[in-house]
């Protein structure tokens, strides 16, 4: 049987991979469109996890991984939020390698420490600062996986594919009429509820 920290590994990777996936088959335009008034974008989701996992996989455990971060970048800074779209400068296969950069480096770092290998998150509120390995990889899986649940969203919104991974396996196995039926039922029902 596999111990903890490899099954939270795994998961890890699972959030991943369904977010990479989501990039599969679109154009560079349709990676970068914003989707949302706050502009969530495919790309940027990938390239924002990827930031999170360097740096919770690295300085957290004292394991820079000389990679460079979006705001180190000669006048930008944090406030830029560079780590949530991808530049003019960067192109879609320069995220995608800037990530598996970046997964690399926090694969490194999971193979490499006990699940109890302790760490400082320097940006968390004083007290909860002190972690463990395995909180840090079972927080980023879980953040991931938010980020997965946009990415579906976004995805499903911009030509209608759906899917865990590929198009539509987790998914009933239902035609066009069948969704029209179901979304109009959804409808119908919220419509029979108020709006207060």
């Amino acid at each position: 049987m596999a111990d903890l920290k490899e099954i939270l590994h795994a998961q890890l990777r699972v959030q991943r991979t369904a977010l990479r996936h989501k990039l599969d088959g679109i154009s560079e335009r349709q990676a970068r469109l914003p989707r949302t008034r706050t502009t969530t974008n495919l790309l940027g989701l990938l390239k924002h996890v990827a930031c999170c996992e360097a740096g919770y996989f690295g300085e957290v455990f004292d394991r820079p991984s000389g990679i460079p971060m979006p705001w180190e970048a000669p006048g930008a800074s944090m406030a830029d939020d560079l780590d949530l779209f991808a530049t003019e400068d960067e192109t879609m296969s320069d995220v995608l390698t800037f990530a598996d950069a970046c997964f690399a480096h926090a694969d490194s770092t999971i193979e490499e420490l006990p699940i109890d290998a302790p760490g400082t998150v320097p940006w968390w509120r004083p007290g909860s600062r002190e972690v463990v390995l395995g909180q840090i990889i079972s927080h980023m899986a879980l953040d991931e996986a938010r980020h997965a649940g946009h990415a579906d969203i976004l995805r499903e919104q911009l030509d209608g594919t759906v899917g865990l991974r590929l198009p539509g396996d987790n998914l009933p196995d239902l035609d066009d009429a069948a969704w029209a039926r179901r979304h109009a039922s959804l409808q119908r029902i919220a419509d029979g509820c108020p709006d207060d």
